[in-house]
């Protein structure tokens, strides 16, 4: 018995988001986990991570990444 999901999408194809903030953009599938089922896709879903400094000298900053979402959310194109 396989561990993984049947994800619908493979890594390079476009895709367009059909539910979420996201809604009715369009970008490119650039990971996939099969174990959680959910995608990568490039400008989509765009996530904040607050950075505190380490030391008196250093300075904090706010990165940006993206985060996966479910492929279901997703329609081939």
């Amino acid at each position: 018995m396989s561990n993984g999901k049947n994800v619908h999408v493979k890594i390079g194809d476009n895709v367009k988001v059909i539910s979420g903030f996201d809604k009715n953009k369009i970008g490119e599938v650039t990971k996939i986990y099969r174990n959680t089922g959910k995608i990568l896709v490039k400008g989509i879903n765009f996530k904040f991570k607050h950075i505190k400094p380490n030391t008196e000298s250093d300075v904090g900053e706010i990165k940006q990444f993206e985060a996966p979402i479910h492929h279901s959310n997703v329609k081939l194109i």
